[in-house]
């Protein structure tokens, strides 16, 4: 306890002491050393205390910038998805309703087979039905076939009309109609083409191939 006591006197001391310094000096002296005391304690809280907050202030708007420029163009990505999903919906649709009228290879000879009944049923007399060679574009080929018949203008009609009838797509081109037995029987020869989906093969790595053998 006289520690303590001895202590807390001396520093009584010393304050007796300052004070009575402080009270010797003028109004302007006083007046000087609050505004420095002032100034060293506002320099040390700005020096220590505000421009580190600042500074990290500072960063978190960066930051938070930086994350508000890349939400906007997260979403104007998303926003381009969404178009091109609808885009690839729509083609995809579209892909759809082209290949229901383009046969495969395994329906093939019934189209055929279709496009030379109708001339049948109209009533027209073949004298050639010849499916020529297969004309291979992009994604599908193209089968030709000459046809020659004999018959009444409305049975040639006929024909027509049941070849639009059909579900699958068949081109009439070339059509030479001649006059024959004074007029009353029509020759026609024409080309009917039709179209045959053709899916492309992935191309074979040779390599992947020896080394399964390995």
């Amino acid at each position: 306890m006289s520690k303590e006591k001895n202590k807390f006197n001396s520093i009584k001391e010393k304050l007796t002491v300052f004070s009575e310094k402080v009270g010797a000096l003028t109004k302007g002296q006083r007046l000087l050393i609050c505004f420095l005391t002032f100034a060293v304690i506002g320099g040390a809280y700005y020096y220590f205390i505000f421009m580190p907050k600042h500074d990290e202030l500072k960063k978190v708007k960066k930051n938070y910038q930086s994350q508000l420029n890349t939400l906007s163009i997260y979403k104007k990505r998303a926003a381009e998805i969404v178009k091109y999903k609808k885009l690839m919906a729509e083609a995809q649709e579209e892909f759809n309703r082209a290949m229901e009228v383009l046969p495969d290879k395994r329906e093939l000879p019934s189209l055929l087979t279709g496009i030379s009944k109708a001339g049948s049923d109209a009533g027209l007399e073949f004298y050639l039905f010849q499916p020529g060679n297969e004309v291979n574009k992009e994604f599908y080929k193209e089968i030709p076939v000459s046809i020659k018949v004999e018959g009444r203008y409305h049975q040639i009609t006929d024909f027509f009309f049941q070849i639009i009838r059909l579900n699958r797509i068949v081109n009439i081109t070339n059509v030479d109609v001649k006059s024959k037995k004074g007029g009353k029987i029509l020759g026609m020869s024409c080309k009917a083409v039709t179209y045959m989906f053709v899916e492309k093969k992935e191309p074979v790595d040779k390599n992947k191939r020896k080394r399964k053998k390995k």
